[in-house]
């Protein structure tokens, strides 16, 4: 019995030690923001970077609405105006949602390799990052963070860089992409833009951007969550 009562009070004070160990989500939330706030200029860096990709795909995507849009009239001039503005447009008599048209594949390539270039950007800051805050790293583990807990910050740093930065460029990209249906086709440019156009152009481009965020950081956070303490604090001598 006496055996029993200590196994027991063991399992006890060990799930008391992992309780104590994991900290809340909120806590976690509130060290990735004094993070980014006390590393402020590279976080800019990097949202910025985020930003003009997310702003190209938006403005992509705005355009190619502001043409469904027009191409849903019937008008035979707005279909000139748009096959002589460079749009894929669908065969003639299509409707429904084959009447969608698409950008050209100059735009799409531009596009794919703004996000590739964004992706990688993200990544090298991120290994920056990693680099600067090795002793900080081994001072958490040292402390006794667990690994889950260190990928747990970069990953919260990166979802706040991204939803900010895709935020803004998908609302400059819209801005942008309506500004220039008005100047080439007129108020009837934007007066025909569908409602569903425009949520499709906030989640779409939303979602990229934190998603190509996430992904950045995914192996720099990896390494850092990896990292032996005491390789961590031996790095910055």
């Amino acid at each position: 019995m006496r055996g029993e009562r200590t196994a027991a009070t063991g399992d006890k004070g060990r799930a008391k030690i992992a309780r104590q160990v994991v900290l809340p989500w909120a806590k976690s939330l509130e060290i990735s923001l004094k993070n980014i706030r006390v590393r402020f200029f590279r976080s800019l860096v990097t949202v910025a970077s985020l930003v003009l990709a997310v702003a190209f795909l938006s403005f992509t995507l705005t355009g190619g609405e502001v043409a469904s849009g027009l191409l849903g009239t019937g008008s035979p001039e707005l279909r000139a105006a748009l096959a002589t503005a460079g749009y894929d447009l669908p065969a003639a008599g299509a409707d429904g949602e084959t009447q969608r048209p698409g950008a050209s594949p100059k735009e799409r390539w531009i596009v794919m390799l703004s996000l590739l270039v964004c992706t990688v950007g993200i990544v090298n800051a991120q290994l920056m990052a990693v680099t600067e805050r090795f002793r900080e790293i081994g001072t958490m583990k040292c402390l006794g963070a667990l690994d889950r807990f260190i990928l747990r910050l970069f990953l919260l740093e990166a979802g706040i860089q991204g939803l900010a930065g895709s935020v803004i460029g998908t609302l400059a990209g819209l801005a942008i992409g309506l500004a220039t249906g008005l100047v080439r086709f007129g108020w009837v440019g934007v007066a025909e833009f569908p409602v569903a156009g425009l949520w499709r152009v906030l989640s779409v481009s939303i979602a990229v951007g934190v998603g190509l965020s996430l992904l950045g950081v995914v192996y720099p956070a990896v390494v850092a969550a990896r990292m032996r303490p005491v390789e961590a604090m031996r790095s910055q001598e």
